[in-house]
């Protein structure tokens, strides 16, 4: 006899039990691939959620009457489970260098370099010629000398903390002189105030927050006096009634007082980026021939490479951060080394850059491309779904990651808003983006949500994507609709 349940209790009966399960031929080969006990924790935890289900809307999940669909769901959360966290998305946020989601993509030389040093044995610290113990930073200090003329290089695993050891190697204990215009506050609460106690060091702030002048400077030195820190201010903007003392200057001043003039340059551009229609930014280059010491700066946000630190300069003032006990806890790893390395090694070829890194290549291609692929898109989206409706918007792209934070590049996005009688609010339809085995990661403004397409690189892929999701989302809701009625069972 067929009747609608009505009852929680009855709710609660329709549960198989564990050893029922157990014994279903889909279950047990699932078992003998991946073993019992993880297979038993994946169905007690499918169990517990249909009971949490029943309490809370009197329901049964739609797996729970027939074997066939109990072995679909367990074999869906054990794909689900087995997914590693950082899987690949597609990032359409209008953010390039999004410290969420991984900041600069790598080249290609970079991915083959590092796939490289993961299958083999590398002299990571090996001198190959002298048969004998060499330096991880060896290959790349040469590099780096090649590109900005520095005389060493020391790296570390981010900027952060290539400024706490530059810091901490040559001046804990003393002062170091900042321009209140550049006590700066990067992501994370890194605060250049904190990381100077860290250091051991005693901040000494000079001038005041628009204006700082050449004998601010000169009128805080004293016989403690370590160095004059210049921080470059890549994550804020101050105009107006401005004075900034120029590197030129402070370091005539530090020359003559004999001591160290440093530099957290921050974001680490290495070639000029107003050929990208970018803001010039300061280069480390620039700063060492205008006689700045130490000049530190990022790996993978304008440079274009993994995540890392560098310091540059002086070989006598480099030779102290190697030999700081803080270097071996900071120290970048034989992948990371692989992948900088590789990356430095394009800038040989400058003008190749925009084909050479992903970050140039998106940040230069041309607004008539984005507008091709935007007429493509809607036409293979729109008759996907039903429950949408989809748009052509202008949009503008930022740099992201504290770097250039003024600069905004001129781009076009797909809209996605719900249609007057739609059940479905664009909130679902990004969290089902999200969901799917190539997550597209969007924004969400005036109730629409937002793919800047000036964040894909490839555009084949990103089709593929969004047409397959957006059916999938469709026959989703359509399943939705199907079980949102009564359940029925026979009794």
């Amino acid at each position: 006899m067929t009747q609608a349940i009505n009852s929680t209790q009855a709710l609660y009966r329709c549960l198989p039990a564990m050893d029922s399960l157990l014994l279903i031929p889909q279950v047990i080969s699932f078992i003998e691939q991946q073993g019992k006990p993880w297979i038993k924790s994946l169905l007690a935890q499918m169990l517990k959620d249909a009971r949490q289900q029943i309490a809370k809307s009197q329901s049964l999940p739609s797996w729970c009457l027939d074997s066939s669909q109990i072995a679909e769901e367990l074999a869906c959360r054990i794909v689900s489970a087995q997914r590693q966290s950082m899987t690949p998305v597609i990032n359409l946020t209008g953010t390039i260098l999004h410290t969420n989601l991984g900041r600069s993509q790598m080249c290609e030389a970079a991915i083959n370099a590092v796939t490289q040093v993961m299958r083999s044995p590398v002299p990571l610290e090996f001198d190959m010629g002298q048969g004998k113990r060499g330096h991880r930073d060896s290959a790349i200090s040469a590099l780096i000398h090649e590109l900005t003329g520095a005389d060493s290089c020391c790296i570390v695993n981010n900027n952060a903390a290539a400024v706490l050891l530059m810091l901490a190697a040559i001046s804990a204990g003393k002062e170091v002189i900042v321009s209140r215009g550049e006590l700066v506050e990067i992501g994370g609460a890194f605060r250049i105030p904190d990381i100077m106690a860290q250091a051991g060091c005693k901040l000494v702030e000079v001038g005041c927050t628009n204006r700082t002048h050449l004998k601010d400077y000169a009128a805080a030195i004293n016989d403690n006096t370590a160095a004059i820190m210049k921080v470059h201010t890549s994550n804020y903007h101050i105009s107006g009634f401005t004075k900034v003392t120029e590197e030129l200057e402070l370091a005539a001043l530090c020359k003559e007082q004999g001591i160290a003039l440093i530099s957290d340059l921050g974001s680490g551009a290495l070639t000029d980026l107003s050929r990208f229609g970018l803001s010039k930014e300061p280069m480390p280059q620039q700063m060492l021939s205008d006689g700045v010491n130490l000049v530190s700066f990022s790996g993978d946000k304008l440079l274009g490479g993994p995540q890392a630190g560098l310091v540059v300069g002086d070989a006598e003032l480099i030779a102290k951060l190697q030999a700081h006990p803080l270097k071996r806890a900071l120290r970048c790893d034989k992948m990371t080394l692989a992948a900088l390395e590789a990356t430095l090694m394009q800038y040989r070829n400058p003008q190749a850059l925009h084909s050479l890194l992903p970050i140039f290549r998106k940040l230069s291609r041309p607004l008539a491309e984005l507008k091709a692929l935007s007429l493509q898109l809607r036409a293979s989206c729109s008759i996907q779904q039903t429950q949408f409706d989809i748009t052509i918007k202008p949009c503008q792209t930022q740099v992201g990651s504290g770097s250039q934070p003024d600069v905004l590049l001129d781009s076009v996005a797909l809209c996605f808003s719900s249609k007057v009688n739609s059940q479905l609010s664009v909130l679902q339809l990004d969290k089902f983006f999200k969901a799917v085995n190539l997550p597209i990661i969007g924004r969400i403004t005036a109730n629409q949500l937002w793919l800047d397409l000036r964040g894909t690189d490839n555009d084949a892929q990103l089709i593929e994507a969004l047409t397959t999701s957006l059916i999938d989302f469709e026959q989703a809701h359509i399943n939705t609709l199907a079980t949102s009625a009564s359940v029925e069972v026979t009794l």
